[in-house]
This record gives C-alpha cells, sequence and structure tokens, in this order.
C-alpha cells in the first residue's frame, strides 16, 4: 500500500511538526493552512510562526488549494477538534475514494457528541477514517526528539502502512486497529490535565498531583469501558502516556490553562488565547458520562470550574469530602 504521498492539513505547530516528520521519512508533503498569513510566512520565509527556530524542510509545499492538498495518499487532519466538520465537508469534494483521513485532533464536537473518527465517517463516507494520538509535544516532533505515538483505523493494515510510511526512528508510531480507545483517550486526558494544572497552580504538592492523576486514569478507564475501548489501548501510548505527559508540565496547553485557573485567574481568560481543548471537552464529556451513568467526579469539577458554577477552592473542597471506598 503506497503512502508516498501525504497532506497535511493545518499550519498550526502541531501540523507543521507532523509535515516535518513526514518530510524527515522521505515521504512528499503537502502542507496546507487556511488563514493567508501564516501560508505566506511558511512558504516565504520557511519557518512557522508556532515553532520558533524550526526550519521548514525544503521539499514540504505550502497550499491554500484544498483540491491539490486532496491529491494524497493519506492525509492528516490536524485541525482544532470543533472546526473539524467543516474542514472535511469542503475536503470530501475533491478527495479521493479510499483515502485515509487520519484525525490528529484531540477531542470530541460540541453538541453531536461525536468523535472525529465519526466526523470524518459522516462528512467523508467514501473515505478512511483513522486517528493519530500519543504523547507528543509539536516542539520535541519538530526538532526530532524522540517521541512515539498510536495511529489507529478500523483496517488495521491501512493503520500499518501510515505508521511505517512516518517512522523516521526517532518519531515512532505504533499501529492499532482500536480506534475508540485511541481517539477517547486523547480526549479525556485534556480534561485532566486542567485538574492537574490546577493542583499545581494551586500549590496542593506533589503528593496531591500524583492522586488526582491516578483516580483520573480510573475516570478515563472507566469512561472507554463504557464506549467499547479495549483496556490495553487505555494503558497504552494514546491513554495513560498521554495522560501523564499532559498532567506534569506547562508545556501542555491544557495543564497551564489549570495552572492559571488555579492561581485564580476567570476562566475565560485562563487559556491566555491558546487552544486549550479540554476546555471546549469538559462539558461534552460531562454529558456523555451522564448519559450513560458513569461516575466521573474529576471531570465533573472542571466543567463545574469552567462553567463559573464552582470556585476552584469549592472543586477541592467537594473532591476532598467524597464519601471515603475501596480502590
Amino acid at each position: 500500500m503506497s503512502m508516498d504521498r501525504i497532506s497535511v492539513l493545518g499550519g498550526g505547530a502541531w501540523g507543521t511538526a507532523l509535515a516535518q516528520t513526514c518530510a524527515r521519512a522521505g515521504r512528499q508533503v503537502t502542507l496546507w493552512e487556511f488563514d493567508a498569513g501564516n501560508a505566506a510566512h511558511l512558504s516565504d520565509k520557511r519557518e512557522s510562526r508556532f515553532l520558533p527556530g524550526v526550519t521548514l524542510d525544503d521539499g514540504i509545499k505550502v497550499t491554500r488549494a484544498l483540491a491539490e492538498a486532496a491529491r494524497a495518499d493519506a492525509i492528516l487532519l490536524v485541525v482544532p477538534a470543533q472546526a473539524m466538520r467543516s474542514v472535511v465537508t469542503s475536503l470530501a469534494q475533491t478527495v479521493g475514494a479510499g483515502t485515509p483521513l487520519i484525525a490528529c485532533a484531540k477531542g470530541i464536537e460540541r453538541g453531536t457528541h461525536k468523535f472525529m473518527t465519526e466526523i470524518v465517517a459522516d462528512c467523508a463516507p467514501k473515505a478512511v477514517a483513522g486517528i493519530l494520538s500519543g504523547p507528543s509535544f509539536a516542539a520535541d516532533v519538530a526538532r526530532g526528539l524522540p517521541t512515539a505515538v498510536t495511529i489507529a483505523a478500523a483496517d488495521a493494515s491501512i493503520a500499518q502502512a501510515l505508521a511505517q510510511a512516518m517512522n523516521t526512528g526517532t518519531f515512532r508510531p505504533y499501529h492499532s486497529g482500536d480506534v475508540r480507545g485511541v481517539e477517547l483517550g486523547g480526549a479525556t486526558k485534556n480534561v485532566l490535565a486542567i485538574a492537574a494544572g490546577i493542583v499545581s497552580g494551586r500549590g496542593l504538592g506533589a503528593s496531591a498531583l500524583a492522586a488526582m492523576t491516578t483516580r483520573g486514569f480510573a475516570e478515563l478507564v472507566r469512561f472507554g469501558k463504557a464506549f467499547g475501548a479495549k483496556t490495553e489501548t487505555m494503558m497504552g501510548l494514546s491513554g495513560l502516556g498521554d495522560l501523564i505527559l499532559t498532567c506534569s508540565t506547562p508545556q501542555s496547553r491544557n495543564f497551564s490553562c489549570g495552572v492559571a485557573l488555579g492561581k485564580g485567574e476567570a476562566a475565560d481568560t485562563a487559556a491566555h488565547g491558546k487552544l486549550a481543548e479540554g476546555v471546549f471537552t469538559a462539558p461534552v464529556l460531562l454529558e456523555m458520562a451522564r448519559e450513560k451513568n458513569i461516575e466521573m467526579p474529576i471531570s465533573e469539577a472542571v466543567a463545574a470550574v469552567l462553567a463559573g458554577k464552582l470556585s476552584v477552592d469549592a472543586a477541592i473542597e467537594s473532591l476532598l469530602t467524597r464519601p471515603l471506598k475501596s480502590e
């Protein structure tokens, strides 16, 4: 299965990093960017506004023509979760039947409660939906630092072929057929990372952070099982691995958002203009959990803080005063 031509939709930090990775792996890469100013900067300056010091590989072609980007063996969809539907709807008009469309956003669509691969299937039914997720920061990947992720598709052979095509040695993709498990872990951990940031920003200590992360993982597993995810997937890179990474460092936009909340900033300013997907995912995650009677107290507390229904201190107290029970 040929995967020589790979297009990346989205010229932000993560999109640029993945384009760099594909170019290092020897693929022909087209990078599509909607914003005219950013597209011109990428094309003319050969550098990313979001990744200082990273020079764009000479082989990467930058375009604003979606039809041009559609002519590829596989397409990586590196756009915000809430913009996925509009981009894929436009792409579907020109993409070839059977083309793998791999979502690289970690979130759940508001209103529909749909995961990213479900949106792809809705909007481009002739394509093959997949997901790329795992513990990865764009700056590390762009600079070629060792990183491992998971690529999943219902047809495991497609996931395997793309993993081989993107492998650079330092960027190591594993492949899986558990699509739901891979994308569910990525979406859920963003909400939990906000909780971890709140703990850090409030100065509650390393012990509290470890406890929150561990109990948060228990929520992730409960939620995953209810939606058909495999336990081994949630224990892997896209579940536990991604949770550990994003709950431990300010490099995570969700963690940084939580730190700001913990230090007393208002919910509407805590993200500082950065895309923290967990802000959008939290209320959706809670709605879905309630529909299936899944207990997720940490996620519920985060959603309440973000909605202005609870103060940070009240949210912390609500968790600390929960009834004692067996683990």
